[in-house]
């Protein structure tokens, strides 16, 4: 099951008020949104926003009785048109949870997990996305593979790995997940092994690349901070250090600016008592902020 990672912190923050409006720019499962639609009651609107359209779908069908719930597969970085397109403004608060859900690792069949024979898509959606991981593994040049593991992965075997790959597909195409995790296993020494999988930063890298996250994530913040209203607040759950990274330089710019106020000065980090019933918020850092500013 998915569990809302941060889901006190989160609440804590935004203390949502009855006919207050939110949006949940990720909603992957729906757990932050549905703590959050309890408290704003019948009169506050959430709009809830997912680039893959299998996971609207299914919250669609689970939340049919739900009034003060739009749901929309689209991107966040298209957030604005998105909340214009359901007369959405002025807006109490805005959250990104930048992890992938639960139903994407384990019932996609989409290759995002190095542990199943899954095809090499990693696709959030397949409808308006063309790039799979499958086309860069297969036909891109090896500096090409190489420069994003080690831009989006911060891979420092990169060199290795690109090699490996080439190497692989020189003899059969690299058609499954499975099969490009024991690719990157052969290409890392054994000094990795123990701490994280070894094809775990390949992964992200591929992933990232194939979906444009970074850019995406640059316009989806900038955009919120224009839709909030002020003392709106914006919350944001990343997951690596390059999102952590982005988001700490765009709040500090904005900042800077007079558009915000931050409200943690340092990244917001899961307790011992929620990592152990959720392991993957080992790795979530928390950064929120209070708009001050229309622009």
């Amino acid at each position: 099951m998915h569990r809302p990672v941060l889901l006190n912190e989160v609440l804590s923050i935004f203390n949502p008020q009855p006919g207050e409006k939110y949006v949940d720019a990720t909603i992957n499962g729906g757990g932050h949104a549905t703590a959050i639609l309890e408290r704003i009651g019948p009169k506050g609107k959430l709009l809830g926003i997912d680039w893959d359209c299998a996971l609207i779908a299914k919250l669609k069908d689970k939340s049919k009785k739900t009034k003060n719930l739009v749901l929309e597969c689209g991107n966040y970085a298209d957030i604005k048109s998105i909340a214009r397109k359901y007369s959405l403004d002025k807006i109490d608060g805005i959250l990104f949870d930048l992890g992938f859900s639960s139903h994407q690792l384990e019932e996609s069949g989409r290759g995002f997990s190095f542990l199943r024979h899954e095809p090499l898509d990693m696709r959030y959606n397949i409808y308006e996305n063309t790039l799979t991981a499958s086309e860069i593994i297969n036909t891109w040049p090896r500096k090409a593979i190489e420069d994003i593991l080690r831009r989006f992965g911060e891979e420092r075997f990169a060199g290795r790995i690109a090699a490996g790959i080439i190497r692989a597909r020189n003899s059969k195409r690299v058609s499954a997940s499975d099969e490009l995790a024991d690719i990157v296993g052969r290409c890392v020494p054994g000094i990795r092994r123990g701490r994280i999988h070894p094809a775990t930063r390949t992964f992200q890298a591929l992933r990232i690349a194939v979906n444009h996250e970074m850019d995406n994530l640059g316009q989806g913040l900038r955009d919120s901070a224009a839709l909030l209203k002020p003392q709106g607040k914006l919350v944001i759950i990343s997951f690596h250090s390059l999102e952590d990274r982005m988001v700490k330089i765009f709040l500090k710019e904005k900042q800077k600016e007079g558009v915000l106020t931050l409200l943690t000065k340092k990244p917001v980090a899961a307790d011992a008592a929620e990592i152990r019933v959720n392991p993957r918020a080992r790795s979530a850092k928390l950064r929120a902020a209070l708009i001050t500013s229309n622009q």
